[in-house]
């Protein structure tokens, strides 16, 4: 591995705490404190991603040094690491300052085509901002979360990636459900990385805390490092930073309506200004549809980031990040004109991927009802919603529809509600005759834009448990699975979720316990 390749601009940059306190406390006027790993005496590397590592710069793992900077148990001479300070509003309540409670930067580093990526350990010790936690993690969301992140990006939805996946060689106490019935478990720390792990809460903190200045550095360095196409010297400049996140989040909520995906926690903490899918934890992809799904147990019965409220919440935080931003914009119309422009801009997007997604050539007059049709039919028939659209590829007017689609209910079907799938199919294939486009392109658009497989929890909780056991045969094959969605590589893994998995703690329901 090039370690020697890692720089630190953030802490020459930027404000902050040099002292390496670990206490836990506020921090005010820093972006960061310099904090150490945990360096753990016996970590064991489940698994690294050495395609990801050669395309970011950092190459192979060869060495014992390389294993030892994975697993948090040894860093390069002269490398700071340091977490840094942010605040956010959870669920819908300002918060104030949070921070990296369980991740710890190593620094950035470039690769041939002069692309930055910063890597970061997440449950690699305790920092400044773990607020009475121990900054540890626990095997089973480090495992959701670096087998999600990469499937994630191999669907082609813009995401944090993984770098590797270890042991920790600690047992960590978690109360999985908050529901007094704490454990322990298998410690586990992993790497990952990402251009930037930049937040909205990054912004909010200093614009909360008065640091104008500061606030004013921060987006420079921002727009100067993940925003080329904006102009720096612009009198805009900051308005068109805060329209270009309001587009790449628009752009990032799509795909998760895409692929049916649910964050489960879109606090403005969890928010990248890059529009990356990041922070994941009680994540799900959808079983059967359904708008008000939400995976997580601490979002009940509110169910405040449900599926179908992702959109609607997205908009909140960008008003939340405009407040932040407003000391540089100082222009209430234009920053209102973004945030309505975000309502339009996701819808029209939206319904342009799920004409791709019915194989339409484009959408028009009469689609959007098309749409909703599918989606309330989906929804009362408890209909798999990944599945559905792989049988919708195959289905034609020959088909026994019945047969057909047997496979994709979660429930019983009536004869009336086989009456509504009929119907629907009727009024499907008459539109498909408008297309413009050939049955060949119009199944290519079809196919591009369905995945043939979804890393469903259920998969991710028997991984967890063959894990736990020392087994990685699952491990393996979910990984390879992963990397090729579209295709039907293991057929056993695009069934519609076992019914003994419905319920199961875990598995159908999740908390934010690390």
């Amino acid at each position: 591995m090039n370690l020697d390749h890692i720089t630190q601009q953030y802490l020459e940059l930027f404000p902050g705490d040099f002292s390496g306190n670990p206490m836990q406390r506020q921090t005010p006027k820093v972006l960061f404190s310099t904090t150490e790993i945990a360096q753990f005496e016996n970590p064991d590397l489940i698994t690294s991603n050495e395609k990801l590592a050669e395309k970011i710069g950092l190459g192979r793992t060869e060495k014992q040094e390389d294993e030892d900077f994975l697993n948090a148990k040894a860093l390069p001479e002269k490398m700071k690491t340091y977490a840094t300070a942010y605040a956010g509003h959870q669920f819908g309540n300002w918060a104030g300052q949070l921070g990296d409670g369980r991740a710890i930067f190593a620094g950035e580093i470039k690769n041939a085509n002069d692309e930055k990526y910063e890597l970061q350990w997440k449950g690699a010790g305790a920092t400044p901002y773990s607020r009475h936690a121990d900054g540890r993690a626990v095997l089973r969301s480090t495992v959701r979360e670096y087998l999600m992140s990469e499937a994630m990006f191999h669907l082609g939805v813009p995401t944090t990636r993984a770098l590797s996946l270890s042991f920790s060689g600690e047992k960590v106490v978690r109360d999985m459900l908050y529901d007094g019935n704490a454990a322990y478990e298998k410690g586990a720390v992993m790497m990952r990385t990402a251009p930037s792990f930049l937040r909205f809460g990054h912004f909010e903190l200093l614009s909360a805390q008065g640091e104008t200045q500061t606030l004013q550095q921060l987006t420079d360095f921002a727009i100067e490092n993940y925003f080329p196409e904006i102009d720096l010297d612009s009198p805009d400049k900051y308005a068109e930073f805060f329209k270009n996140v309001s587009e790449r989040t628009a752009d990032m909520i799509v795909d998760w309506f895409r692929v049916g995906f649910v964050h489960g926690v879109m606090n403005t903490d969890n928010m990248s200004i890059l529009g990356l899918t990041i922070d994941y934890g009680p994540f799900s992809f959808l079983d059967e549809y359904d708008l008000n799904f939400t995976p997580n147990t601490t979002d009940l019965p509110g169910r405040r980031y449900a599926f179908g409220n992702q959109a609607k919440i997205a908009q909140w935080n960008l008003w939340h990040l405009a407040n932040a931003l407003f000391s540089l914009i100082k222009d209430e119309s234009k920053l209102e004109n973004i945030l309505n422009d975000f309502n339009t801009n996701f819808w029209l997007k939206h319904d342009q991927i799920m004409a791709k997604k019915f194989g339409f050539d484009e959408v028009r007059e009469g689609d959007d009802d098309i749409f909703t049709t599918a989606q309330q039919l989906m929804q009362d028939l408890k209909i798999d919603y990944t599945l559905f659209f792989n049988q919708l590829e195959t289905y034609s007017e020959n088909s026994d529809f019945k047969v057909h689609f047997k496979d994709v209910f979660y429930s019983r079907m009536t004869e009336t509600q086989l009456e509504q799938l009929k119907e629907f199919l009727v009024l499907y294939q008459n539109r498909l005759t408008k297309n413009t486009i050939s049955k060949t392109d119009s199944l290519k658009l079809m196919k591009a834009n369905n995945p043939k497989f979804i890393l469903r929890n259920y998969l991710l909780f028997e991984c967890i448990n063959e894990l736990n056991d020392g087994k990685k045969e699952l491990l393996n094959k979910l990984t390879i699975a992963l990397e090729n969605p579209y295709e039907e590589i293991c057929p056993e893994f695009s069934v519609k979720r076992p019914i003994e998995y419905d319920g199961q703690t875990g598995c159908s329901t999740l908390s934010c316990s690390s």
